[in-house]
């Protein structure tokens, strides 16, 4: 998807009546009330809340944001229903998104003041992202798409089952409602959908039709004479690619293989899903292996392109950060913002150009000269850096405990230690799988089974893997640190840049770190710290550092894949016959998924992927577009090999 610099909308407030748009000559909401028109044409347009009485889920998905009220009336009639879904998703596309300064003038008088209060505080960075906030423990949960609703509908993968169809009037912002648009709202429609709008344009109701929708009108309010209402009842619909199906949309049990990040992640998220979860780790504690680093950092990252690397890194650094937000209060210690110091010294214009081109706000990244880093550093640095306010350090064994613990106090979470794995079996009669120990004893079974043992998760899915084996990368790190003793420099922040170094709630230093491929030494080498140490005085060239420290790290191996993204998603099955080059049209293992190859971004990817595997597992809408989703795919790897073949 080719993303765009978000520009935030422009709002009059001077009229009595209604918010008003300078851009589109319009107003923001009917003059009766924007929460009138949201239960009147939205709610009971689409026959809620009666119609999300007793479900486990229920989506819906919104053409223009606005101002928020649509989704505030939402949130409310949800809260106040006794009968009320499980879980509530609500899905937005926004081009102009709103300040924060005019989101909170919007709803200065709001009827809901505690709701609106939430949004603001949890409000996005302006970035073309899908933004995911989570209110109600999660049980209420908003998605946010900034950027155009053309670009954006068809990278969607989600099942809507109501939707509310709003935006400035056709005659004033005709490309929200055009035919394109309108086709996509029946692509991500489910069964027995329903849709409604405030408008009775022809064209809106005859692109409905031509969508699959029957369409009605209804009585509208405030002086509107009418609304139109809309049933999904498709003659045809056209097949789903396997890639994109729910993949165990019953599960009520998994079994998740590893418990460092990606696995005590994925258990966090799979238990808010509901899911019962049995965390199985070889080891006899968790975050043991590359997990197990006294500090680590997180980030995002930005290019001229706004790529794939540089678009699933933001979203994986804004999805980590709202989360270290949310989990901050049971962690020991939370560093907030990041430098990352360029390797030229004439590097400063060519920042600032760069940013620029990329259009991403400044609450995101920052192109700051060496003297402004310097002041937020603590320490002088001796070239410009990027300034990541998002971005930060955090002990990754007390992430990783955190999260089993917020699992565990759910009641979701079976935690075995000391149990190795060596395969996973599948009942084909029960759907169930089971994972093997070593003596081939059936250790635990469930409904769906997700793999995060790093390098370990090779040889437990091998057989179970269409296409060409996986190119997995052993990488050794070796990480140093010097003592409080060793009167090491304090850093307000941690620094990165040809290595990097943060500095420890008990006065040391985190250093490094090596990579090396296929090394599998196990003690800590003196080369490995002249060079940690050589990095670290390039990097804090002003800082007073020994020549030579006493060996002291830590040794921990990354798994990677060489296109540096991560492997995440649904295990393919087999090779289909036709459209294979598309990762998406490759069969799945039903319930079998992985998540590993997170190199030396797993405190940056843990959430994200999570939150990716469990919406594949359970058809809930994802939390990226689908590009980026087919960027990390499992079967990215075969789908390559056809391509190259062909």
């Amino acid at each position: 998807m080719k993303t765009a610099p978000i520009v935030p909308a422009r709002v009059d407030f001077s009229g009595a009546a209604a918010p008003h748009s300078p851009d589109f000559d319009d107003v923001y909401h009917a003059p009766s009330g924007a929460f009138t028109q949201a239960r009147h044409v939205f709610l009971d347009g689409n026959g809620l809340p009666g119609r999300w009485a007793g479900r486990t889920r229920f989506v819906v998905l919104e053409t223009g944001f606005g101002l928020g009220n649509n989704f505030l009336a939402t949130w409310a009639a949800w809260r106040d229903d006794p009968r009320r879904c499980e879980r509530l998703v609500f899905l937005s596309v926004e081009k102009h998104p709103l300040t924060r300064v005019d989101l909170a003038r919007a709803h200065a008088a709001s009827p809901e003041p505690g709701l609106a209060r939430q949004l603001l505080d949890a409000w996005p960075t302006l970035t073309p992202n899908l933004h995911t906030l989570d209110f109600e423990a999660g049980r209420v949960r908003l998605m946010l798409a900034f950027g155009d609703a053309r670009d954006w509908l068809p990278e969607l993968v989600a099942q809507a089952d109501a939707f509310y169809l709003d935006g400035f009037a056709p005659a004033k912002n005709p490309e929200l409602w055009d035919e394109t648009v309108l086709r996509q709202v029946g692509r991500l429609a489910a069964p027995d959908a329903t849709a409604a709008t405030w408008s009775v344009a022809r064209s809106v109701r005859d692109g409905l039709t031509a969508a699959g929708f029957t369409v009605k009108k209804r009585p509208g309010f405030g002086g509107k004479w009418q609304i139109a209402t809309a049933v999904f009842a498709p003659r045809h619909r056209v097949p789903v690619a396997p890639g994109r199906m729910p993949i165990a949309p019953d599960a009520r049990t998994a079994l998740i293989i590893g418990a460092g990040l990606a696995g005590a992640a994925c258990a966090r998220a799979l238990s808010r899903a509901g899911l019962q979860c049995t965390v199985l780790e070889a080891g006899p504690s968790v975050a043991a292996q590359a997990s197990g680093n006294p500090g680590g950092l997180f980030h995002g990252t930005l290019n001229a392109d706004d790529g794939i690397h540089a678009r699933f890194n933001r979203a994986a650094a804004l999805a980590t950060e709202r989360e270290l937000r949310r989990v901050a209060p049971a962690l020991p210690w939370l560093q907030r913002g990041l430098l990352r110091v360029e390797r030229e010294s004439d590097a400063l214009d060519a920042m600032r150009a760069l940013q620029a081109r990329c259009g991403l706000p400044d609450d995101y990244v920052q192109a700051l000269s060496a003297e402004e880093a310097s002041v937020l550093a603590g320490v002088a640095l001796a070239r410009a850096a990027w300034f990541f306010p998002g971005g930060g350090a955090v002990s990754p064994p007390a992430l990783v405990q955190a999260w089993l613990d917020e699992t565990a106090a759910m009641g979701t979470l079976d935690l075995r230690l000391n149990t190795p794995v060596s395969t996973l079996r599948r009942d084909k009669a029960t759907s169930r799988w089971s994972a093997l120990g070593p003596d081939g004893e059936v250790i635990a079974s469930a409904d769906a089974v997700v793999v995060c043992g790093g390098m370990t998760s090779a040889a437990v899915i091998a057989d179970m893997t269409a296409g060409p084996a996986w190119p997995w990368v052993s990488q050794r790190g070796q990480l140093s640190w010097l003592s409080r003793d060793q009167s090491p420099p304090t850093l307000s922040m941690p620094v990165a840049g040809l290595g990097y170094a943060l500095s420890l709630p008990d006065g040391g230093l985190c250093f490094g770190a090596s990579a090396d491929a296929g090394d599998m030494e196990r003690a800590l080498r003196e080369a490995d710290q002249a060079q940690n140490l050589a990095r670290l005085r390039q990097l804090l060239p002003s800082a007073s550092l020994p020549d030579h420290a006493p060996l002291a790290g830590r040794v921990g191996w990354r798994s990677l894949a060489p296109d540096r993204l991560p492997i995440v998603g649904a295990i393919p099955a087999e090779e289909p016959a036709r459209r294979a080059e598309q990762a998406r049209f490759w069969p799945r293992q039903p319930g079998l998924m992985v998540v590993s190859a997170l190199a030396s971004r797993g405190l940056t990817w843990a959430t994200l992927c999570a939150e990716l595997v469990t919406a594949q597992l359970t058809g809930a809408p994802w939390p990226v577009e689908a590009s980026l989703a087919e960027a990390v795919d499992p079967a990215r790897f075969g789908a390559r090999a056809v391509r190259t073949q062909g």
